[in-house]
């Protein structure tokens, strides 16, 4: 267990939603160097940069969108007090 905060749990969602997101779009997208012999270089290369990019837009984004999907929603009956 990682000695961090779970008031911080939305920090550590982000960093692996966006470092598993962004990893399995890297692949996708170097699929075609498998033949190559470069795919891994060209992955990692591909994932770390689209990680970089993704990982500051998950955490920023994610409390509006969690906001729009909640107006969009409603609540369960079971849930109604």
């Amino acid at each position: 267990m990682l000695p961090i905060s779970r008031c911080h749990s939305h920090y550590v969602f982000g960093v692996i939603q966006s470092g598993l997101t962004s990893a399995l779009a890297a692949g996708v997208a170097s699929a075609n160097h498998i033949g190559s012999g470069s795919f891994l270089l060209h992955w990692l290369a591909s994932w770390l940069i689209s990680w970089m990019l993704m990982l500051p837009i998950v955490l920023f984004a994610a409390p509006l969108i969690r906001q729009i999907a909640l107006a969009l929603t409603r609540p369960d009956a079971s849930t109604i007090d």
